[in-house]
Order: C-alpha cells, then sequence, then structure tokens
C-alpha cells in the first residue's frame, strides 16, 4: 500500500469535506401557505419572491412573499383568479388578465391589471383584451403581455408603460401557457399550447423565432434575460415533467432535472439562468412545494477535472473523474435507423438527434432524407431538396434547429446550404468553396463554422456563418478531408482525416485562427466527432480497416476510453455531448443503421493504491 508521500507528481489537498462540482441544481425550500396552481410572480432573488392568485381550489386571491426559508400571507389582490400574468419585485409588482371564474364557466377571462407597492393591491387601467394563460416579461413600469386563449389562442402583445397598455405586433404562433422572461423591449416566450418547442424572441419592435426547446411542452414557467434564462417543468401532452432548460442567446441545453414534475407553478423574474424558483402547481393535485434553483456559492470549493485530495473527516484519498472527465463510460444499444446509410450528417442530442443525408443501398444512392430520434426510435423528418452524401452540419444544433451544407450529389462537390426547423429543409446561402468528402461542421443554425473537405484535391478552406451567410477566414494548417469536428463557431476543434493516409492532426480554433495542439492517440479518418471544444469526443473511423476506438478531449490531451459495440467507419454521425452522446449509421462491412449511445457520469471517488 503506498503512503502520500510515495504518490509522486499529484498535487494533493487536504479538505474536510468533498468539493463540489460547478452545475445548476434543484433543492427544496418552504411550502406555501397555500397549494395551488395557476400563479403569478414577482421577484429578483431566491430570497425575495412573491407570488400570487391561482386556484386552490377555489379560485384565490391569496399573496405570499417568500424570504428564502418559509413563505408568509401578504395582502390579498382585489380580483380572486388564476392563470395570470406578472412582473417587478417584492415592492412593486404588477398582476394582469387571467381567469375569475371556474373553467366550466365560459366567458370569465379579466382585463384586470393590479400594482402592489409592498403593503396592498390597487386597481389600476386594464389589458385591452381579456384573456388567461399569456406570457409575461418585465416590471410593474415597464411590461410586456403575450399570447394567452379568451375562446380561442392568440397572438396578441401588449406593452406596460406604468399607465396603459398598448398593442404592439403580434407573436408570430399564437399560443397560451407558455414561459416567458425578460424585459418589456427584450424577451423570450417558450414553448406553450399546444405542446409546442417553438421559442420567440421580442427586440421591443418585433418577434423573431429563434432556436427551439429541446423538449416541446406548454404550462411550462422560466425566468432570466433574452442572453440567458432558463424554464422548467410543464407538460408534454401525455405526463407533467421535470425538465429544465438553459437558454445562452443562442440556443436551448437540458440542465439537471426538477426533483418533482409538475406544471402550472409560480416563479420568479430572476435577471439570469443563475437563479430561479418554482412554486406550487400541480401533479394530479395541487401542491404547496417550493423548489429553488441554484449554482454553488463563490464560498463553495469546486471540484476540477483531476483533482486529488485527502478527505480529513472520513480519512480517503480521493480524485474526481478518470480517462480524463469521462468515468465509467459505456455504450449500449439504441434503435436502428430506418435507413442504412453512410457519410451522412448528424446534430441534435442522444434523446433528440436528427440523421440527415447519406448513401444509402445497394444500389448506391443518394438521399436527402432526415430521420429523428427521440431516445428510443428513429422516425422521418423531411427531406432536403438536394439529395447528397459527404455532406457536413452544424453538430452542436438542435433536432428542431441545425444546418446542413456541401457534399456531392454524382458525381459532383456541392455549395448548397440547408436550414432545418424539425419540419422542412429552407435553402439558404451556398458556401463560397463547393466541397464534399465529408467537411468538418460545427456550431448551431445561426452561428456556425465549416472546415477542410475536397474539391479536386484536399483543402484547408474555414468559412464562418453568421445566420445569413458565409465568410471565409483561415484556413486550418493541415489540409484534409473525411475528417471530424466539435464545438462552436468561434471555438471548435478538427481531428483526424487524410490524406495521406490516415492522420492524427488536432488544431483549435480561437474564433481567428487555427493552432495545433495534441493529436488523437488513434490516427484514423472516416470517423464521428461531436461535443465541445473543451469536452469533445472522436468515435470509430477507419484506419485501413474500420475501428471502434472512442477517445475523449479534455481541452488539452484525448484519452482512450471504452469502445464501440460494433467497429464502423464510413463517417458515421454523432451528436449530443461528452457524457450522454449518440452515434448513427456509418459502415461496417456494409451500409449500416446501427445506432449507440455513450453515457458517462464524471465522479468523486475514493482512490486505492497498490
Amino acid at each position: 500500500m503506498a503512503t502520500l508521500k510515495q504518490i509522486k507528481g499529484t498535487a494533493i489537498q487536504f479538505l474536510d469535506a468533498d468539493p463540489v462540482q460547478y452545475v445548476g441544481s434543484w433543492s427544496s425550500g418552504g411550502n406555501l401557505n397555500t397549494a395551488r396552481r395557476g400563479l403569478g410572480g414577482a421577484g429578483s432573488s431566491n430570497t425575495a419572491i412573491l407570488v400570487y392568485g391561482g386556484d386552490a381550489p377555489p379560485f384565490s386571491a391569496a399573496n405570499e412573499q417568500y424570504d428564502g426559508t418559509s413563505w408568509t400571507e401578504k395582502g390579498d389582490l382585489n380580483t380572486a383568479r388564476m392563470f395570470l400574468g406578472g412582473g417587478g419585485v417584492t415592492t412593486a409588482a404588477i398582476a394582469y388578465g387571467g381567469r375569475k371564474a371556474h373553467p366550466s364557466d365560459p366567458g370569465t377571462e379579466s382585463t384586470d391589471t393590479e400594482i402592489w407597492n409592498g403593503s396592498g393591491w390597487t386597481e389600476v387601467n386594464n389589458l385591452n383584451t381579456a384573456r388567461q394563460l399569456m406570457g409575461s416579461a418585465g416590471t410593474s413600469t415597464a411590461n410586456l403581455s403575450f399570447g394567452g386563449a379568451d375562446t380561442g389562442t392568440l397572438a396578441i402583445t401588449e406593452s406596460w408603460d406604468g399607465t396603459n397598455w398598448t398593442e404592439v405586433n403580434d407573436l408570430n404562433t399564437a399560443r397560451y401557457n407558455m414561459a416567458g422572461f425578460g424585459t418589456s423591449t427584450a424577451a423570450i416566450a417558450a414553448g406553450g399550447y399546444t405542446n409546442t418547442a417553438n421559442t420567440e424572441s421580442w427586440n421591443g419592435t418585433s418577434w423573431t423565432e429563434v432556436n427551439d426547446l429541446n423538449t416541446a411542452r406548454y404550462a411550462l414557467r422560466g425566468s432570466g434575460i433574452t442572453t440567458s434564462g432558463i424554464v422548467y417543468g410543464g407538460d408534454n401532452g401525455s405526463s407533467d415533467q421535470a425538465a429544465t432548460e438553459q437558454w445562452n442567446g443562442t440556443s436551448w441545453t437540458e440542465v439537471n432535472d426538477l426533483s418533482s414534475a409538475r406544471e402550472s407553478g409560480g416563479y420568479g423574474r430572476q435577471s439570469s439562468n443563475s437563479e430561479a424558483i418554482f412554486v406550487g402547481g400541480y401533479t394530479g393535485s395541487y401542491v404547496a412545494t417550493t423548489e429553488e434553483w441554484a449554482f454553488p456559492p463563490p464560498t463553495a470549493t469546486i471540484v476540477q477535472e483531476g483533482d486529488m485530495w485527502f478527505n480529513s473527516s472520513s480519512s480517503a484519498l480521493k480524485g474526481y473523474g478518470t480517462a480524463a472527465g469521462i468515468p465509467a463510460a459505456t455504450w449500449a444499444s439504441g434503435g436502428s435507423l430506418s435507413t442504412a446509410r453512410t457519410v451522412l450528417s448528424g446534430a441534435g442530442t442522444q434523446t433528440a438527434g436528427l440523421a440527415v443525408g447519406g448513401e444509402q443501398g445497394p444500389p448506391s444512392t443518394y438521399t436527402g432524407t432526415a430521420e429523428e430520434y427521440n431516445g428510443s426510435s428513429w422516425s422521418n423528418g423531411g427531406s432536403m431538396n438536394t439529395a447528397r452524401a459527404q455532406l457536413a452540419a452544424s453538430n452542436a444544433g438542435l433536432q428542431t434547429a441545425s444546418l446542413h451544407f456541401g457534399g456531392r450529389t454524382a458525381p459532383a462537390a456541392v455549395a448548397n446550404t440547408e436550414s432545418y426547423n424539425g419540419t422542412s429543409f429552407t435553402e439558404v446561402n451556398d458556401i463560397n468553396t463547393a466541397r464534399r468528402a465529408v467537411p468538418g461542421g460545427t456550431g448551431t443554425q445561426t452561428s456556425a463554422l465549416m472546415f477542410a473537405g475536397y474539391t479536386t484535391t484536399a483543402v484547408g478552406n474555414t468559412e464562418s456563418w453568421d445566420g445569413t451567410s458565409w465568410t471565409e477566414v483561415n484556413d486550418l494548417n493541415t489540409v484534409r478531408n473525411q475528417t471530424a469536428g466539435a464545438g462552436t463557431q468561434t471555438s471548435s476543434i478538427c481531428f483526424g482525416g487524410s490524406p495521406p493516409n490516415y492522420i492524427a492532426n488536432n488544431e483549435s480554433w480561437d474564433g481567428t485562427s487555427w493552432t495545433e495542439v495534441n493529436d488523437l492517440n488513434t490516427a484514423r479518418n472516416d470517423l464521428a466527432g461531436y461535443g465541445t471544444s473543451t469536452q469533445g469526443m472522436a468515435v470509430g473511423g477507419s484506419t485501413g480497416s474500420v475501428t471502434a476506438v472512442t477517445e475523449s478531449w479534455n481541452g488539452t490531451s484525448w484519452t482512450e476510453v471504452n469502445d464501440l459495440s460494433t467497429a464502423r467507419g464510413g463517417s458515421l454521425a454523432g451528436a449530443g455531448s461528452a457524457v450522454s452522446g449518440v452515434v448513427f449509421g456509418g459502415y461496417t462491412t456494409a451500409y449500416s443503421a446501427l445506432t449507440e449511445e455513450f453515457t458517462a457520469d464524471a465522479v468523486i471517488s475514493t482512490v486505492t493504491t497498490s
């Protein structure tokens, strides 16, 4: 048995308790005094929240304030109601609209608007259109109300200036019971009925469709601003949801779920995705539960990949992560593609993947068909306008929002770029240099990067997509095709490829130029890549014969982890993150329909030596 002093070359901390991961998570708070659903909400932090109204049943005028530990009853609304809008802070809040009678009674949507001054509610000028289940964003003096329902589904948007409501430009998609957050001049509307994933962004004048949620649902709630938000809970039409997603101003990322799946709860109006609260709601019965979303405080000891420490309370030597942060990782079989194919493109996540285009056969033909994965099985989506193979994609894009570019028809390379919205493909501006042979692609539908490929020879050309057009930027150091990549438009890695033969070269992109960094352990081409520039995955490929080798990138070096169950090359496609990924298609001894899912947990482990 080794002693601490015999473990050389490793810095070991001495700690009373284990460090924590710097990730957001939900924790339990104090219960409401009155269990209910359909509440309005205001507040600026998890320790200063106000919720009001709702259905207890009967409909409620109750107003409760939270101090981070417990709820205290305050002065009631003048008009009891549920499914109302709101916003502001605990000393200056607004409540408007909603339903004033039982849902079985028709014609009871409200226009009533009330202002809270910290001690009581005052009736002020009404909404122009009576409705319930609207989205809301802003404060008591500058608020935005959007969507909702009366006898039908509405797209109406109204702006509050502290005195009056004014009708402004409508949502693109009429809906109700959505999440809303932001301000009166910069807001987000996400999800809604009927069970949509649509997200729209308000710029003070009009609404623009942006990247969709990963999980379509309604009766969800949210808080934050247009560059940093969070949504949680809801109903997908068949069950209550615990799903939580963070918005970074461009796309949604799934993060830690609520402890309890529920819908139609109350919320705060925090100004980022680092804090949120979900209060009450419905799970088949009315609940009083409070959950608080937060990141570890600045005083917390945050665990880092590769850390080692001696826990003096348990007298145990511990470490965080093995295999460069991808410990105990395994591949498991998923549902097969409907059509076996190779040299295809991919995007999405492990539970919402997308396979596009490729070559199928025999006899060998090019396809434009998209297939969508739900974590269990694949189903057909839309078809590209130009069927092709050997193409690339914004592989950090979503199943419902991705970009696919380049490739070949028989026999030429093409410059076509097509955008997918989850239903259909739209031709957009072409790349500047037509190419095939699986160029690399990273980023999202509105912010992508393309690199390498083959014209009449292998190239190092790099192009950047801004949502409208492609711009040529600095080339790779090593020209190549049949490569793979991971990351975003401004932070990517490109690895593997050919010619000559099979290469291990790895380059890092910083938004301006490429830099050579540590190579793959196994030189190969026709591999899959996905993840980020600091936590990427290189899977399968060809070394002269197909391989199952899987490697994980930690921002500095590659580490071999558990292999695929079935070796394959043929530029199989991948999607997801380095701890929750999926690969599909490719070539074994024939075109492949195989899907495999990669799952890992970065855990704190006791270290033993002998």
